[in-house]
């Protein structure tokens, strides 16, 4: 294992801002090289907890292919506290979520493809990764400069684009684990200890599953409309792992075993970890739906995530105690269709128009 510090910034008052990357160099140069971070959010610290697992793991059992794991991703997000609670989502100064600041990778594929079409599939694809590297380069050493949160998203995105598995560890509010995960890689949902899935498409929101897997997308369908097959040659997905400020080591190492069982199937360790078996869920991503207070309120929160919801069963009940003279100081919200309610927001305090709940709709069942 060898341990580096990764400058991503400078505070005000000069000191430097690092994050720890643990790497592992594999024993087989044939095997998939990994790359997972934790904690890109300040309040979303169960990734770490993950990583630690995953560390002590590699440590007794050499991976196949290079490991690279980045717990601690953001230490500007990781220290925005408020009192008792870590804010930390996003980036105090622009305002923007430490989560979309990452590079889109619009490359012109008609003038690169032309280049390198008659490369050899390796070639291209190793071709097509120093591109994505450089470009965050070039962002980098942009004369006018970059914001504090780009300039962090750039170096881990770097880093991701290096390897040929991605894995972002997130949590919700309150929340059940969820996994987003592309289209095109829907059998790999079977492997993580996960049972409820977001199927992503093509295209580009500015989180790092997408900064990751969406320009090979891209590339592979540029390469099919010109008569030729190519794999999308990096997986990448977001794991979330319940709720954010909240440690719990043992649940920490049924998620590594899960992460372990993909790396298993995907053949980056020898070691055989099965899958664990149990009912899994997923819905398309334009499916996955935020409910929003119609009225201000204190939240009694009714249904649980993770539990499915009948159409017209109670989601919350609104408390207004401006209203107990016309006694209308409780009124009980419902959704008028089934769902599974995946989060709702963490406090009981919202104004109106608040995102309540995310909830999957038109959902259906994974591997009958």
């Amino acid at each position: 294992m060898q341990l580096e510090h990764l400058p991503v910034g400078e505070l005000a008052a000069g000191q430097p801002l690092t994050i720890p990357v643990y790497r592992f160099k594999g024993t087989s140069h044939k095997a998939p090289s990994v790359y997972i971070q934790a904690n890109v959010h300040g309040a979303e610290v169960q990734g770490n907890a993950v990583i630690l697992q995953l560390l002590q793991y590699f440590r007794d059992y050499p991976p196949l292919g290079d490991i690279t794991l980045v717990p601690l991703a953001n230490p500007l997000g990781i220290n925005q506290k408020s009192g008792e609670f870590t804010l930390g989502r996003f980036d105090p100064i622009t305002g923007i979520n430490w989560n979309r600041a990452y590079l889109d990778q619009a490359v012109q594929l008609d003038d690169w493809y032309l280049q390198h079409s008659e490369l050899p599939e390796q070639a291209l694809f190793d071709a097509f990764r120093q591109l994505l590297i450089a470009n965050c380069e070039q962002a980098l050493a942009n004369p006018w400069g970059v914001t504090t949160g780009q300039r962090l998203a750039l170096n881990l995105q770097k880093l991701a684009h290096s390897a040929d598995i991605v894995l972002d560890l997130h949590t919700g509010p309150k929340s059940c684990k969820h996994l987003y995960c592309p289209e095109y890689e829907l059998s790999a949902a079977g492997y993580f200890h996960i049972p409820y899935t977001l199927v992503m498409p093509k295209g580009f929101g500015g989180a790092m599953d997408e900064a990751a897997f969406n320009p090979w997308w891209q590339l592979s369908d540029y390469a099919k409309s010109r008569g030729r097959e190519l794999k999308v040659a990096v997986s990448a997905f977001t794991l979330e792992l319940g709720s954010q400020e909240r440690i719990d080591l043992a649940d920490a190492s049924r998620d590594a075993e899960g992460i372990l069982s993909y790396l298993s199937y995907r053949e980056v360790i020898a070691q055989s970890v099965q899958p664990e078996v149990m009912p899994r869920f997923a819905c398309l991503l334009k499916d996955y739906r935020k409910f929003h207070a119609p009225m201000a309120g204190m939240v009694e929160y009714l249904a649980k995530p993770g539990v499915p919801l009948s159409a017209g069963a109670p989601l919350v009940n609104m408390l207004r105690l401006d209203r107990v003279d016309a006694g209308t100081e409780v009124t009980r919200l419902s959704l008028n269709e089934d769902v599974i309610p995946v989060l709702h927001f963490a406090s009981a305090s919202v104004h109106q128009g608040t995102e309540l709940y995310k909830v999957m709709t038109n959902y259906f069942t994974l591997f009958d």
